[in-house]
């Protein structure tokens, strides 16, 4: 499933710029005498899941939404389809939720940044009338989007495009050689991925995502609702899904995790905000 995510600002112009690669994939595709030619391309997106605007307007819905997307791209899975996911993958960990299924598969994946100034989306924004998000639902996703970043192997390879310069185009070529050819560009000593040679890792991984679910498991003694929940190791919270969560629960999502990232070395110091966002993008 070579997958291609689409990210940026609300109303930055993704879901034009993924009907572009769809149809600049399929022109390149249906040529007799390409070598690829069995390839699909398939567009996931907000609006093809039925996803209103809507949905982002409170945490629950908004988790739904993105879980459908998850489940959507997950069940695309093939290495004849070509998945291109366009929806806002505004929060790192849904990204890295995607590349780890695009992983599991053994097949490319790229990240495609549609670059805008903030008052430029929120004009485009605004003149889809009712079409559009609503203002403080705009200013909300814009406020939580966490740009790409190139040096992060679930957003590498980066292809950014300047929304607003209309002598920017679609890097196709790049991008087709990054998931289609598999001629990805090479890695610099901050993206490659090292082979795990400490021989402590293992241990620290499963460590760490422990001490997050003790961290969890303990606080819902309370008995207190709760909407979220601090755990050790970093700032980011465990947003909860509205019940309790058992161990059973945690600890698949733990095996998982660790399954997913036993073969490459993660900083040790991020793998308690790294597992946190994982849970967050599951539950």
């Amino acid at each position: 499933m070579p997958l291609i995510m689409m990210t940026g600002y609300p109303s930055s112009g993704k879901s034009t710029r993924a009907a572009e690669l769809k149809q600049l994939f399929e022109e390149r595709l249906s040529q007799p005498e390409h070598k690829h030619r069995t390839l699909s391309v398939q567009i996931v997106s907000d609006a093809t899941l039925g996803i209103p605007h809507s949905a982002y307007e409170t945490a629950f819905e908004e988790k739904k939404a993105r879980g459908a997307l998850l489940s959507a791209v997950q069940r695309l899975v093939s290495r004849e389809t070509i998945v291109i996911a366009d929806s806002l993958n505004y929060i790192k960990g849904l990204r890295y939720q995607l590349f780890c299924a695009s992983r599991e598969m053994s097949t490319p994946h790229c990240v495609v940044h549609c670059a805008i100034p903030i008052e430029e989306a929120r004009k485009i924004n605004t003149g889809r009338g009712a079409d559009g998000y609503k203002e403080n639902v705009f200013d909300e996703l814009v406020m939580r989007y966490e740009e790409p970043n190139q040096a992060t192997r679930w957003d590498s390879p980066l292809f950014t495009i300047i929304q607003h310069d209309p002598n920017d185009r679609l890097p196709f070529d790049r991008i087709w050689d990054a998931i289609v050819e598999k001629r990805a560009p090479p890695p610099n000593f901050a993206t490659a991925m090292k082979p795990v040679t400490e021989t402590n890792y293992l241990f620290e991984l499963d460590r760490a995502t422990q001490e997050v679910i003790t961290a969890v498991l303990e606080a819902q003694k309370s008995g207190v609702p709760m909407s979220e929940v601090l755990v050790p190791g970093t700032d980011t919270r465990v947003q909860m899904p509205g019940r309790n969560l058992t161990l059973a629960e945690l600890r698949r999502l733990r095996r998982q995790f660790t399954n997913l990232n036993r073969l490459v070395t993660l900083k040790v110091d991020r793998v308690p905000e790294l597992f946190v966002e994982y849970l967050n993008t599951s539950l």
